[in-house]
């Protein structure tokens, strides 16, 4: 099993990416695609992809396959860069709740979204293999990347009254905390919170995963005491 370093760094880079590269296989054509994912409350990866393109078409008949993310190289050589690779099983996905998420991770996609030929797509992980650097390499079962179900659910159950207290109650906060004027929170899960102003979107990582709502407010005070601001401050 691996280390809980290793699983942090992993499920970080694959919450904060906002493209990677999608491997689809049908019959004996392989096809690789440039995506942009976000992540479901889960972890699981979401793709907004149009049923005009080949790596649909090829998940449509093949769903198996992979998708690879990227962070920076640590030195001019790309190899050092931390990378994860995702195994899963792709399926269409009805939820409006997830296509809301996938569109608060790409704000400047709200056009082409409407279109009719395109669809969310969700990525049922079925392992993972992840890269930090040169001799850092560890096979990842669902088990070990995956957030635990139970807070996932209750984070997931908090999420719209989170959002709205805090942009409607701490924006002041929110701007500090992202660096960024007129931020807002957008998303909210057990390893972090995405905020946003325009098309300029930031991931917030928390120090460690969350439990419950009262663990994204621990952490939402201790990020604002960093950043010398009052969180019971208003906007």
């Amino acid at each position: 099993m691996a280390n809980a370093e290793t699983i942090r760094a992993a499920r970080a880079l694959l919450r904060r990416a906002r493209q990677g590269v999608l491997a689809t296989v049908s019959g004996d054509q392989p096809h690789a695609a440039l995506v942009t994912p976000a992540t479901a409350p889960d972890l699981s990866p979401l793709l907004f992809l149009s049923g005009l393109s080949a790596h649909t078409r090829q998940l449509q008949s093949a769903p198996r396959c992979a998708l690879l993310v990227a962070g920076e190289a640590a030195e001019t050589n790309p190899q050092t860069a931390p990378r994860l690779t995702v195994h899963a099983e792709a399926r269409p996905e009805a939820d409006a709740t997830l296509r809301a998420r996938w569109l608060a991770r790409h704000p400047y996609a709200g056009l082409y979204a409407q279109l009719a030929d395109f669809r969310l797509w969700r990525l049922v992980v079925t392992g993972a293999h992840w890269v930090g650097g040169f001799g850092l390499a560890a096979r990842l079962s669902p088990h070990d990347l995956l957030p635990d179900a139970a807070a996932v659910a209750a984070v997931a159950a908090a999420a719209e009254d989170i959002i709205a207290h805090c942009n409607a109650d701490h924006a002041g906060t929110m701007a500090a905390i992202a660096l960024m004027a007129g931020a807002r929170m957008v998303a909210v899960d057990v390893d972090g919170c995405d905020l946003a102003a325009g098309e300029r979107v930031v991931r917030v990582a928390w120090q460690q995963p969350v439990v419950d709502a009262q663990g994204v407010r621990a952490e939402l005070v201790r990020l604002a005491r960093a950043t010398r601001v009052d969180p019971s401050a208003s906007r």
